[in-house]
């Protein structure tokens, strides 16, 4: 037992320790970059990974180092974004259709479910396409698509706690409606909705990638790292370097969020306690 609890301890430390990379890298650019990731030196161009240039350069003549951190402010950004647009409604959605139930709840839910059978990352394009090009737009478009797993698991807590004892004393003391839904049924929705987004961000961060991979994300000269990547499959068997740059990083990520959402699964959810 205890040396299990200690693999998860370590498991969660060392997601936390990636993204702490992560943020120190975004926060920090224009200290830890040795180069512009914008300016072009043509006669350097595709240049292999060497002492001044570390991870090579581009198709431009840019440091690739210097591009990879500076892409994970755009990332960073729109994950946070995402994450401020879905959790907010899926909670308000789940929590309401499962308090106030009848007509109310199955026109949510079945709204619901027909925005999560759509194909987020082809639903996300086509809002882009309509929508236009940018950091913004991008994360609308991925939150349209984001929140109703939110939703759905805060409808089944809250049918769950609608009949608790718990929500029973606070009815006897007068709470209800409003101030019961959100002041005492959102609190205990609150772990698990922060599980599921911590365990979800791996997969937000390869749906921006593939926004910018198919051009329709944040646009050049931006670093951005999907869009990196698409540059560099331009010349993957040649230059492999170009493209494995920006998708390592894409990689780290996804790592580091995933591994903080298996720790955090681990340390809030009851059902995994044991």
């Amino acid at each position: 037992m205890k040396a299990r609890s200690r693999l998860r301890i370590t498991t969660f430390s060392i997601g936390v320790g990636l993204v702490v990379i992560l943020l120190i890298a975004a926060v920090f650019a224009n200290w830890l970059a040795p180069f512009d990731p914008n300016i072009q030196h043509i006669e350097i161009r595709l240049q292999p990974p060497s002492d001044a240039h570390w991870l090579g350069t581009d198709g431009f003549g840019r440091d690739l180092l210097s591009r990879v951190i500076y892409g994970a402010r755009p990332t960073l950004l729109l994950v946070s974004l995402i994450l401020v647009l879905t959790i907010p409604i899926g909670l308000l959605i789940g929590i309401s259709a499962g308090y106030i139930g009848g007509w109310y709840e199955r026109i949510l839910m079945r709204f619901t479910d027909i925005v999560m059978s759509l194909p987020s990352l082809v639903i996300a394009l086509a809002l882009v396409a309509i929508m236009g090009h940018g950091l913004m737009n991008g994360a609308l478009a991925l939150a349209f698509t984001s929140w109703p797993p939110f939703a759905r698991q805060a409808r089944a807590e809250t049918l769950a706690l609608r009949r608790s004892d718990y929500l029973a004393a606070a009815r006897m003391q007068g709470i209800g409606g409003v101030r019961l839904m959100f002041g005492h049924i959102l609190p205990l929705c609150l772990p698990s909705a922060v599980v599921r987004a911590a365990l979800s961000l791996g997969g937000i961060i390869l749906s921006a990638a593939g926004l910018g991979f198919l051009g329709m994300g944040i646009q050049p000269p931006t670093a951005e790292w999907g869009s990196m990547v698409a540059e560099g499959s331009k010349v993957i068997f040649d230059q492999w370097w170009v493209a494995a740059a920006p998708g390592g990083a894409i990689l780290f990520a996804s790592l580091a969020f995933n591994l903080v959402g298996d720790g955090l699964r681990d340390k809030m959810d009851t059902r995994h306690a044991n």
